[in-house]
């Protein structure tokens, strides 16, 4: 069984790779990344050496038809998961065009060329953030409706139709899944918590958005893997699973709870401008997948952060050559 990674040496697409690879066998992976900002082959050392011909790796960008059509006429995929995405809020409003191309045009040509090529099933990796923002109660369902508020979550929604679209118009055995906010190892350094994390080691000040009351349901990555396995294995197409760690918590909690690990005063936070168009509160009830799919997070958030903090202190050689590449989160 081969599948495709797509965006495998991004934060969450690495993750999947040594997740699939040390529980499935034999599963053979195929990882197609830009080697954009933040795709970073250091996030996959050492699994050349440990899984050897199990794993190849191919440097192209999604949205190219010819790269695309190349890559699934050479190999037979069972199935392609689609990580592949610019991610970042900031940059976003920034830059909303890569987000298009990358987005958009990419997960089309995905799309596209799965369907020309017999690929059996496409996993499309979405986020909680295409149902916009809630008020103090209440969970996002599947039956949630999307109501993006920023041009990266814009772009995400307009993905998910367009994969579930091609499920009702032409059979493709099309899944999608939303994810609440991830965390743990090999995470980017512009995120909340890594951020937070690498800040304060170096004792610089920590920018938190606003009043810092913006409320996030975390989840260890390892958990997300988990459920994307599931529904690749046991969903059902056209179908959508939300997966969330049941773990709310403040933004500036967050940031509290990572300084008092680390031994730091909280004089270092540093509250700034709030983001335009900043999502007030997110929250997953993932109850439909954990029934359909036999899927639970098992990471406690406070035990898992305090772990991701020991892995970003005893992995500086792999943060800090990024720092140059960083925006805020």
């Amino acid at each position: 069984m081969r599948i495709l990674v797509t965006g495998g040496c991004g934060f969450i697409g690495s993750n999947f790779i040594r997740y699939i690879l040390q529980h499935y066998k034999p599963a053979f992976v195929t990882n197609v990344d830009a080697l954009t900002y933040a795709g970073n082959l250091a996030n996959l050392e050492g699994v050349v050496e440990e899984f050897g011909p199990r794993y190849e790796f191919f440097e192209a960008d999604i949205a190219n038809a010819d790269r695309m059509d190349t890559l699934l006429h050479e190999e037979h995929f069972f199935a392609i998961v689609n990580f592949a995405a610019e991610s970042h809020v900031d940059r976003s409003i920034n830059s909303p065009q890569n987000f298009i191309h990358t987005n958009i045009v990419g997960t089309s040509t995905l799309l596209d060329a799965a369907r020309r090529h017999g690929v059996k099933r496409f996993l499309q990796v979405s986020t909680d953030e295409v149902y916009g923002s809630l008020g103090p109660t209440g969970r996002f369902t599947e039956q949630s409706p999307i109501a993006p508020s920023s041009p990266y979550s814009a772009s995400k929604a307009s993905a998910d139709l367009l994969a579930l679209a091609c499920h009702h118009t032409f059979g493709q055995e099309v899944i999608v899944t939303r994810c609440s906010n991830n965390y743990g190892p090999y995470q980017f350094p512009e995120k909340l918590i890594p951020l937070m994390i690498v800040k304060a080691l170096r004792d610089e000040p920590l920018p938190v958005y606003g009043d810092g009351l913006n409320v996030r349901d975390w989840i260890h990555v390892e958990d997300h893997c988990g459920g994307i396995i599931a529904a690749l294995f046991e969903g059902k197409p056209g179908t959508i699973y939300n997966f969330g760690g049941d773990s709310e918590m403040a933004n500036i909690e967050t940031v509290k709870w990572i300084l008092s690990s680390l031994g730091k005063p909280e004089s270092l936070i540093s509250y700034v401008t709030d983001r335009p168009g900043h999502d007030r509160r997110y929250a997953i009830d993932s109850s439909f997948a954990q029934r359909e799919l036999g899927w639970k997070p098992l990471h406690n958030f406070r035990e898992g952060l305090t772990s991701t903090v020991e892995w970003y202190l005893q992995h500086r050689g792999w943060w800090e050559p990024l720092l140059d590449r960083t925006g805020r989160y």
